[in-house]
């Protein structure tokens, strides 16, 4: 249920141009929301959704609990910033948990909410949707800021932290001119079976930006031009094979990854190409967020450079 960047903002400007004026009118795939003033009380119901609304200094009414095991409800590099005490919703829905908060608005961008949780929603505040056309989790994480920024009446700090971190990208990817078109592989054994991401998701997507490209074997084995992840048997372990190689950890146990017979056999790992980003650096990288992807940047850049310089496997908090 993870999800992804790095189209130009087409479904941004799909949104009505007039700057941070309400009424506002968002238009998503169940129809169009009217925000009739800009919100005080927010609620969002996404996967990592506090992060982007507390980079704003907006204070969430109800936030959606995703994984990690921490104090609060958030991780490390979004805790401190939380100064509410938001209703904090885990697994399904709770339609009167949300109602309790009293939102003004409900944010569900990357929420994976149905035709019918929509209509029930409504009911309580208007209801921000992904756009037409776009899948659960597929909304880029610039277009989600922006997006939300708007709802929330803070376009310009939008723009401005998104613009931050795509120069951040762009600056990375100057200063390494040698990354351009090598491949790279995300990739993680949860399950204990091997499987990756495709170029439809948001990891590959910051890579790509920094000028890796996504092996075209990847994208091959993958059920739909969409999906963004393919589970592969041991045997079709070569099919990760990359100038880099990316394994993701829950929870910094790589045992799993440590357990694929034929890993050793890849090029990668011979050379010394692989990066094991644990707990906090995979987290970082899946919440996708203006508060996760500088700490992810921090700590995956220089695990890159060691790793493509054959000091691999370099670990990652």
């Amino acid at each position: 249920m993870i999800p992804r960047i790095l189209t130009a903002l087409p479904f941004v400007l799909a949104i009505p141009a007039a700057a941070q004026e309400f009424p506002l009118t968002v238009p998503h795939k169940f129809g169009e929301s009217v925000i009739e003033r800009a919100p005080e009380r927010v609620a969002s119901l996404d996967f990592s959704g506090a992060d982007d609304l507390l980079a704003l200094g907006v204070q969430p009414v109800a936030i959606r609990y995703w994984y990690g095991d921490f104090e609060g409800p958030l991780w490390p590099w979004a805790s401190d910033l939380l100064t509410s005490d938001p209703v904090v919703l885990r697994g399904e829905i709770d339609y009167e948990a949300v109602a309790a908060s009293d939102p003004d608005v409900i944010l569900a961008l990357w929420s994976g909410i149905t035709a019918d949780d929509y209509t029930q929603l409504s009911r309580i505040a208007p209801v921000v949707a992904v756009p037409e056309g776009i899948g659960d989790y597929e909304l880029p994480w610039d277009e989600r800021a922006l997006i939300a920024g708007r709802a929330v009446g803070e376009e310009d700090e939008a723009e401005a932290q998104v613009n931050a971190i795509r120069d951040r990208l762009d600056a990375i990817a100057e200063a390494h001119p040698e990354w351009d078109g090598l491949t790279a592989t995300v990739a993680n054994a949860f399950s204990g079976s091997p499987s990756a991401y495709t170029s439809a998701d948001i990891r590959p997507q910051l890579l790509s930006r920094m000028g890796f490209e996504t092996p075209q074997g990847i994208d091959d084995a993958a059920t739909s031009a969409n999906a963004f992840a393919v589970t592969l048997g041991e045997e079709a372990l070569p099919i990760l094979d990359a100038d880099l190689l990316i394994w993701l950890s829950t929870d910094g146990d790589f045992s799993a990854v440590d357990a694929l017979v034929t890993r050793r056999f890849l090029d990668a790992a011979e050379n010394g190409h692989e990066v094991m980003a644990g707990e906090l650096t995979a987290g970082a990288l899946s919440h996708a967020s203006l508060l996760s992807l500088p700490y992810a940047l921090d700590q995956l850049v220089p695990a890159i450079e060691a790793a493509r310089a054959g000091e691999g496997p370099v670990v990652t908090e």
